[in-house]
């Protein structure tokens, strides 16, 4: 993105988070082809017959990003990060309602998380065992999990990540490499269960 373009991603965020209304029209356009990106991102690890489409994901993140609950924005990468988790979530509720619907058939949405991130191994995982792990992550490391929310799901680059979490890009590209090889094992450790 831009660097004027950021920089008004920014001031609109602000102007909304202070309650002008105005700003989040003119946001819209401004944050769309981003939030479908990164929902296009999302979609390409899923199987190939998945029914929620990319316009479906960004619209019901964007309402529910909208919402009365909205978050206090710091910047464009705070919104972005937020938006990465908000589609991780709605990704999450669709499968588990498809793997319910399926009453526990093989329905299960694989993505390709070796593939994903960056490992040299090849492991289809589903994304609700993805979801588990990241969340025993959270527990354990808070900040790694979060990392690897934001690069991987928001797919922000180690700066950006720096930016929104307040520490160093080195910090981040440690962390990084740490939980991507925790999650890895963790999943590998799973699927033997």
């Amino acid at each position: 993105m831009h660097q004027d373009s950021t920089n008004a991603v920014t001031e609109l965020l602000v102007r909304w988070r202070d309650g002008d209304r105005e700003a989040l029209e003119e946001l819209l356009p401004l944050v769309y082809d981003e939030l479908r990106r990164l929902a296009n991102h999302y979609l390409r690890r899923e199987r190939s017959d998945h029914t929620l489409q990319s316009t479906a994901l960004v619209h019901e993140a964007y309402l529910r990003l909208a919402g009365p609950n909205a978050p206090q924005w710091q910047n464009r990468a705070h919104f972005f990060g937020i938006a990465a988790r908000v589609m991780r979530q709605i990704l999450v509720e669709h499968a588990r309602a498809h793997h319910a619907a399926k009453r526990g058939g093989t329905g299960a949405y694989k993505l390709t998380l070796d593939a994903a991130l960056d490992l040299p191994n090849q492991t289809d995982v589903d994304l609700i065992a993805l979801d588990g792990a990241l969340n025993r992550l959270s527990e354990l490391d808070p900040q790694q999990s979060r990392i690897i929310e934001l690069r991987f799901f928001a797919g922000l680059t180690i700066e950006d990540t720096s930016e929104v979490l307040g520490i160093s890009p080195a910090t981040v590209k440690r962390d990084w490499t740490s939980a991507r090889a925790w999650l890895h094992r963790e999943i590998a450790r799973s699927a033997v269960e």
